[in-house]
């Protein structure tokens, strides 16, 4: 047998033994309407598709070369910013395992909301950090503002918001983000702006990285331009931050397809604005359709929405599948057990969803 107390293999860190991975069933999806992981659902810029196809196929043998992506994503966000404070990696799931990896360590903590972005906390486990989650605040789920000031005066190691915040689309104002960073120099302060486009509240545009240089911004082109599949990730901030986030990564961790593609995305803008403004606008049409009907729901940020159905939410989210149509339960999760959340796509796919939604609970599908 081997191994400690009779285990037949070399046992992981103390943290690892104990953690429990965060995992989404992510297997069996194409083919069908993906209203549950708030993708792109129409797919990338043509000029995207163009230049994948272009990629000679000698290329394919070649180590990656990222020389001109970070002046691009530089010049593509609200700056002005330097080159060197652009970090590049294997979509913003790598940006967050690496910012852990950097800065987290056995005993510190780290501060965020709840319910949020499952990712957080075995990135946190697995450093051995402790973890404190305060949760939204009502039926509106608003930012618990007071309770994460007074919690920061406890010299937390890291700040974790997702602005807006998946999955309560709860959002929160650029300049208070700006003040918190500004009132806890000894916490690193990362905000998740994966979902920024369909609101508007990035930092970016008001950061100065050399007064604030503990502020930390995640971007992707996953949510908007439609590369989700190809990962890859911005982490944006003071240079040497970047820097350090960086070296606890691989040499080649972006593939040579997914830099392809983010340049041609980053290239056409025109279609990723198109896109967003085509959400917005079914956006507020499912919500008309949730008001008139009396469903409980909650929209507030980011291109998804909240669900309360009347029937059992499991058994809603089985028929939906047996349509075709997918949504994620939100069952266990803090505040919100009981919820469906609803990814937002175009107006044509928002119908159809209510469609089969009020058929299920046997609501009037009126259309306009």
């Amino acid at each position: 047998m081997g191994g400690s107390g009779g285990q037949a293999f070399p046992p992981a860190r103390p943290e690892v033994e104990g953690l429990h991975a965060y995992s989404a069933p992510l297997e069996g999806r194409r083919g069908l309407l993906r209203l549950d992981f708030n993708e792109n659902t129409v797919g990338p810029s043509p000029r995207v598709v163009e230049a994948l196809r272009a990629i000679p196929a000698d290329h394919i043998a070649i180590y990656p070369e990222y020389d001109g992506l970070r002046e691009a994503v530089a010049a593509q966000l609200p700056g002005p910013l330097q080159p060197e404070q652009v970090g590049l990696f294997n979509g913003v799931d790598a940006a967050i395992h690496a910012v852990f990896h950097a800065y987290g360590d056995r005993g510190e903590t780290l501060l965020t909301t709840t319910p949020t972005f499952g990712y957080y906390t075995p990135c946190a486990q697995m450093q051995g950090m402790a973890i404190e989650a305060i949760p939204y605040a009502g039926e509106a789920f608003a930012f618990p503002l007071e309770a994460i000031r007074s919690a920061l005066a406890r010299r937390p190691r890291l700040l974790l918001i997702c602005n807006p915040n998946n999955p309560t689309g709860t959002r929160l104002e650029p300049q208070v983000i700006l003040e918190l960073a500004a009132q806890a120099p000894d916490t690193l302060v990362v905000v998740d702006e994966l979902y920024e486009a369909f609101t508007g509240d990035s930092v970016l545009p008001l950061a100065d990285f050399s007064a604030t240089p503990n502020l930390l911004v995640l971007r992707s082109l996953a949510k908007t331009a439609g590369l989700a599949g190809l990962r890859i990730g911005f982490a944006i901030g003071h240079g040497a931050v970047v820097d350090r986030i960086s070296r606890v990564t691989g040499p080649y961790d972006i593939n040579s397809f997914a830099v392809t593609a983010a340049f041609a995305a980053l290239a056409d803008q025109a279609y990723v604005d198109a896109y967003v403004a085509e959400v917005l606008r079914a956006r507020s049409w499912i919500s008309a359709q949730l008001r008139g009907a009396g469903v409980r729901h909650h929209v507030a940020g980011g291109n998804y929405l909240l669900i309360w159905p009347r029937t059992a939410a499991a058994q809603v989210d089985a028929a939906l599948r047996a349509e075709g149509i997918l949504v994620r339960s939100m069952a266990g999760k803090p505040l919100i057990d009981g919820s469906l959340r609803v990814s937002l796509g175009t107006v044509e796919q928002m119908q159809r969803f209510w469609r089969a939604y009020a058929q299920i609970e046997a609501l009037p599908a009126t259309e306009p």
